[in-house]
């Protein structure tokens, strides 16, 4: 009779180890040229330190094979910069500037009793502006960076906002709402277009733009326009282009925080952006979002919609903004992409908003169409295979299996 071939078990550790043939390395193994038989032969490191260091020296040569670190953590990919250029500043130029600040400092006896009396004052507006100057660029495109901003608006490019934006809201003229990096804004505070102002030439253009990436109810790649000046002489907003006219916050309710972003442009020279002409609608192209631009005429025009049955304020022509919404529709990047070559981005502030009442308003009134409302649907509560016989369970065990919707009163 024919013999029976033996499983692994029976064959043992020793003949398994010698059927299966290992690959050979890719490249050299380390320690390869150490002989192991004669070990006394190699040099004695003697001391921690020297060891130390070339065990540092060692980690630094290159390998043909990947590290932990490397497999868990790999190196992120490069990224393209869109930003302003910049003349470096010489660091030891910098330097010697701050040791002479120092040493005027310490010689300065005014100042040195006053911080023994703990009586100094720190002048916070010439700290800020040395930090706008600095290092605050720098940090805003690192928290730019981490909230995601370049890599939905960017696709991935990155620049340093190099031009301080300041953005300020004024609801009904009572405080002012300042946008940083990331703060909180309610959508009622923002109900009306924000005092802008940054630092440019004389002679200089300038776009401003202001988009929300997280806000589009059906398609979740896009965008929608909130605001759009372009050819702006200097810092002057109200002498620039409305391309798109201001429309408030409208951050859907169940949706969460909402990033709204304010993107400032430096242009090369004047651009033509009729192609981007968002459509107006008729009882908000008057401009009377602009305080002191409301003249005769346009309470005319108003008349008229009252004439025709529209309330002051509220909703227009069935239909016009809700295109207008569809209109709206908007892809930084495609659109950077377009006017790349004469113009660059300069500057940069958002904020992030959620839903409040005011959001109803904007949806009834302004865009003439049903509020949606977005809600977690929670799966029905788990329940084991009910048993005939169930030892130790509550006394209404039975009522978690009644095909009834009265209430349980919170037992379970």
């Amino acid at each position: 009779c024919a013999a029976q071939p033996l499983s692994p078990w029976e064959r043992g550790p020793w003949t398994a180890a010698a059927l299966c043939k290992r690959a050979a390395p890719l490249g050299p193994m380390p320690n390869e040229d150490i002989d192991v038989d004669n070990l006394e032969a190699l040099e004695k490191y003697r001391s921690f330190t020297r060891y130390f260091r070339l065990a540092e020296k060692e980690s630094r040569k290159p390998r043909w094979w990947k590290t932990y670190r490397q497999h868990t953590c790999p190196p992120p990919e490069p990224k393209t910069d869109i930003s302003l250029p910049r003349a470096k500043l010489l660091q030891a130029q910098e330097r010697k500037e701050r040791k002479k600040i120092l040493r005027e400092n310490r010689q300065s006896a005014e100042m040195e009793r006053a911080a023994r009396l703990r009586t100094v004052l720190i002048p916070l507006d010439e700290v800020r502006a040395e930090w706008e100057k600095a290092s605050g660029p720098f940090h805003k495109q690192r928290v730019a960076e981490h909230c995601g901003i370049f890599r939905d608006l960017f696709k991935g490019a990155t620049f340093t906002p190099w031009v301080p934006l300041r953005v300020e809201y004024s609801p009904e003229d009572e405080y002012l709402v300042p946008v940083y990096y990331g703060n909180m804004v309610t959508p009622s505070e923002a109900s009306s277009p924000p005092a802008v102002s940054y630092e440019a030439d004389k002679g200089s253009l300038w776009t401003l733009l202001l988009t929300n990436p997280d806000g589009h109810l059906r398609d979740t790649d896009s965008e929608y326009l909130h605001w759009l000046v372009t050819n702006i002489p200097g810092n002057d907003i109200k002498s620039g282009k409305e391309i798109c006219h201001y429309l408030p916050p409208f951050p859907a309710r169940g949706t969460g925080y909402h990033r709204f972003v304010f993107l400032l442009f430096k242009q090369d020279c004047p651009i033509d952006f009729s192609e981007d002409v968002r459509p107006i609608c008729p009882a908000w192209g008057r401009n009377v979002h602009r305080a002191g631009s409301f003249s005769f005429g346009d309470f005319l025009f108003h008349l008229c919609f009252l004439a025709s049955g529209v309330m002051w304020g509220s909703s227009c022509l069935p239909g016009c903004c809700r295109k207008s919404l569809k209109m709206r529709t908007f892809s930084t990047f495609d659109w950077y992409r377009k006017h790349e070559d004469a113009m660059t981005p300069a500057g940069l502030a958002f904020f992030q908003c959620q839903w409040d009442s005011s959001v109803t308003r904007v949806f009834h009134q302004l865009l003439d169409m049903r509020e949606p409302v977005f809600e977690l649907v929670r799966p029905p509560v788990y329940h084991p295979p009910q048993l005939k016989f169930p030892r130790h369970q509550p006394l209404r065990y039975l009522d978690r299996y009644r095909d009834t919707e009265e209430p349980t009163y919170g037992i379970y």
